[in-house]
């Protein structure tokens, strides 16, 4: 995230017996709503606004308003707010979620009573077009955008959480199942995201070009990638990762424009 990284409420409920956790104890803000706490409405309000411009429904992970969730409830269940309290700034001033399109990427902007509290990136979204070029039978599929992501230069990036989601949404968007394939790309991307956490090394950490080289070999079905796949690879993505982005050249921004390229095809 480039601007507004929330923080999360740290010390637990041990910490607020005797405060409420406030915005500016979260969010790099000012004013009077810096020294407000934290309401269940308030976030409830930037869940509903994130999910109507993300189209992710569920609440982005790290982002503001899990953030925004966890103070609340914390504050709740230390009586220092109502269950159903709403923030009298934000009840004024309300909250947003905005994006604004740049060539290839979006960026999002997410502000409460007037006040920014996250702005991170994310791919473009795929204009459809009729007929879609993914139909054709040369078109560029997930297994191919899989291996693309190996040969860039992403390809060095050691594999992560957010790595073996975009896989495993990728996997299933290309065989049009719901469960990982046992001894697929999904599986393999995962155990090694698994082994990283546990390496005491850098050089020892499992590289994205190690276990998406031959992802088409993994696969036991392909399709040319479309823009439904596009955004359902970019939201796993994003969902796990702290940061609510995306890895340049990563596993999404390859289905991303691979769907872009089919979509563009005469």
């Amino acid at each position: 995230m480039s601007q507004g990284q929330p923080r999360r409420p740290e010390g637990g409920e041990a910490m607020q017996a005797d405060r409420p956790i406030k915005y500016g104890d979260v969010f790099d803000v000012s004013g009077v709503l810096a020294a407000q706490p934290v309401a269940p409405r308030d976030a409830a309000m930037l869940q509903s606004a994130e999910n109507e411009v993300l189209g992710l429904g569920q609440t982005q992970k790290g982002g503001p308003a899990a953030v925004m969730q966890s103070a609340a409830t914390l504050n709740a269940r230390a009586g220092h707010v109502g269950r159903g309290q709403l923030t009298g700034p934000v009840a004024d001033a309300g909250v947003t979620v905005t994006e604004a399109d740049l060539p290839g990427r979006r960026v999002i902007t997410e502000s409460v009573a007037g006040q920014v509290v996250g702005r991170f990136v994310a791919p473009a979204p795929v204009t459809a077009t009729e007929p879609s070029g993914a139909l054709d039978q040369d078109a560029v599929t997930i297994g191919r955008a899989l291996e693309a992501v190996a040969a860039a230069g992403a390809g060095a990036k050691p594999v992560d959480q957010s790595d073996s989601a975009a896989v495993q949404a990728a996997e299933m968007r290309a065989t049009g199942s719901n469960l990982t394939v046992p001894g697929g790309i999904a599986a393999a991307v995962q155990a090694a995201a698994d082994q990283n956490e546990r390496a005491a090394r850098e050089e020892d950490k499992v590289k994205l070009r190690d276990v998406l080289s031959d992802a088409r070999s993994k696969l036991p079905a392909d399709k040319g990638a479309t823009r439904e796949d596009a955004e359902r690879v970019v939201s796993a993505e994003m969902r796990n990762k702290l940061d609510l982005t995306t890895t340049p050249g990563g596993v999404a921004e390859a289905v991303t424009t691979a769907a872009r390229l089919n979509q563009e095809r005469p």
